[in-house]
């Protein structure tokens, strides 16, 4: 009976056979033809097999359903009794990896299975199915694949990384390779260093206490010669650098206001001001000024906690500019939101969330190319106008396949991910294009929202990046939250949002990912099985 053997073993031991069902629920009516993992049993012969090329000691093995019960690219989640897997089988082929997105643990048997991948129907990620190495973000790690002591312990998978050979002092002023901003490009950049290799000195500059973590912040950095390749510190340490990494990121918009020097007035940038939101609007008033996406976030997390939550903003409705009317009052679920201007509002706590500029203001000497707003333009290798400069992140425009090649801004998590892996290569010689889809995702009030195309900028809801669009067609139920939007521009579908109808987001990523175009006609029907096939190059 075929077997996963022809791959790198999964680690699963000796079980007896087990019955397996879908662990999908009913499927949405963007899935395949039929639900990844319909109901199957074992049988005495024919049966799958999951095991390894290892020692009988360092895997369990077990029979887990009849061949025939997969078919060519369906996806199944098969229990092994101390864990569980993803078995696939494309073109002919079985393979198995780790069930679980490693990002938020999204289950991948709702995902999209394509072209030897396997897209997360949360965020976007995609997974390798023969390596299980991650291709595209966001994320860090890659899946587990066939081994017994990853697949049952673990749902994530470190890639082996190179030790520094350099024998340097710490305090040296030299680096190889500087970073400056510890966000995720700079931490995407470093790791992607070290994985391909890479045995030289690196060292990441931040002024932030922790190590990295989601949310970028401004290094301590007063300048950089770009001739001397030198950067300079507020406190007078300068280091030498052969390449440059900038990934500072961007900083929020300043708001003039009367008692700036209060404690209870914030700026959402670090886990110390989260945890200080959190406790001064417990049982309390909280007035969030600006309806970003961020502010909004903020709003929709303290509506269980704060006695009253009050939200300004120059809109009556929330991100009407980026997800269109009908989507952003459908998501509007506060108890009170306060436009018009003269209104005394009671604030125990106050949150600004107005947007936020570019962190670039320190380069403003140094010879890097900016632009009027202060962002970096960079080509598709993330070089700057200086050799030996890159940059990435939330502060840099660089040419998007998706548009054509033009240089967008698009301050999205996955992005700066994908800036970071691109610039790592490209400092090595190994230059890789940016071929990547837009994704986005939040959650408010218990509701998760993904988004993918090339329409918007959601750190301030303008459409920041896209040509915008010109009408939105909406299937679903809106009232009920169960609904997705097509976003189109002159006939053509240019991005689609959902709430609770996974995973056609990532489903749509894929078919701009192919470079296929998507038709208005095409969604207008309410019939999605277009999606499978279909699209047009």
């Amino acid at each position: 009976s075929p077997s996963c053997c022809s791959k790198p073993g999964l680690g699963l031991g000796s079980f007896k056979e087990v019955d397996l069902m879908s662990l999908n629920g009913k499927a949405s009516p963007f899935s395949e033809c039929r639900p990844n993992g319909s109901l199957g049993h074992c049988s005495d012969e024919d049966t799958m097999t999951l095991r390894p090329q290892r020692k009988h000691r360092d895997y369990i093995e077990a029979s887990v359903c009849h061949v025939k019960d997969i078919e060519n690219g369906q996806m199944r989640e098969v229990d092994l009794g101390a864990g569980r897997a993803l078995l696939i089988k494309e073109h002919g082929e079985f393979f198995a990896m780790g069930h679980k997105c490693p990002h938020y643990g999204a289950p991948l048997v709702k995902g999209v299975l394509s072209k030897g991948h396997v897209r997360c129907p949360w965020h976007g990620a995609c997974f390798n199915i023969t390596t299980g190495d991650i291709e595209d973000f966001p994320g860090l790690d890659s899946l587990p694949t066939f081994q017994v002591t990853h697949a049952l312990q673990t749902q994530r998978r470190s890639k082996a990384m190179s030790k520094c050979s350099a024998v340097i002092n710490s305090s040296t002023g030299f680096s190889h390779i500087l970073i400056i901003g510890s966000g995720p490009a700079g931490l995407v950049c470093a790791e992607t260093l070290r994985q391909e290799g890479f045995t030289d000195r690196i060292v990441m500059c931040t002024m932030d206490k922790h190590l990295p973590y989601d949310r970028p912040k401004l290094s301590k950095v007063v300048s950089v010669d770009v001739k001397t390749r030198t950067v300079t510190f507020r406190d007078g340490f300068k280091m030498e650098y052969r390449k440059l990494f900038i990934a500072t990121g961007s900083r929020p918009k300043p708001l003039s206001y009367k008692g700036k020097d209060v404690g209870n007035v914030f700026h959402l940038r670090t886990p110390e001001d989260a945890n200080s939101i959190a406790t001064l609007a417990s049982s309390k008033n909280a007035v969030i000024v600006g309806t970003s996406f961020i502010g909004m976030e903020v709003a929709a997390a303290l509506t269980d906690k704060a006695h009253s939550v009050s939200v300004i903003g120059i809109e009556a409705v929330p991100f009407r500019k980026a997800l269109g009317e009908k989507v952003g009052k459908a998501l509007m679920k506060l108890k009170e939101v306060v436009l018009k201007s003269g209104k005394v509002l009671r604030a125990d706590v106050c949150v600004i969330g107005i947007g936020s500029s570019p962190a670039t203001a320190f380069l403003k000497q140094s010879g890097v190319h900016m632009d009027s707003k202060g962002f970096i333009p960079v080509n598709k290798t993330m070089q700057t106008n200086i050799d030996g400069v890159f940059a990435g992140g939330d502060m840099v425009t660089y040419p998007l396949a998706l548009r054509s090649n033009k240089k967008v801004n698009i301050p999205h998590w996955q992005m700066a991910h994908v800036h970071g892996r691109v610039a790592a290569l490209s400092m090595m010689g190994k230059a890789s294009d940016t071929k990547t889809v837009p994704y986005f995702w939040t959650a408010m009030f218990g509701k998760s929202i993904r988004y993918a195309g090339n329409v918007l900028c959601f750190k301030c809801s303008c459409q920041g990046y896209g040509d915008g669009f010109d009408d939105v067609v909406i299937q679903g139920d809106l009232d009920e939250l169960k609904f997705v939007a097509f976003y189109t521009k002159s006939e053509e579908v240019v991005a689609v949002a959902s709430v609770n109808y996974d995973p056609i987001v990532s489903r749509v990523a894929e078919v701009f990912g192919a470079g296929k175009t998507i038709r208005k006609r095409d969604v207008e029907t309410g019939d999605m099985s277009w999606l499978i096939d279909k699209g047009s190059q």
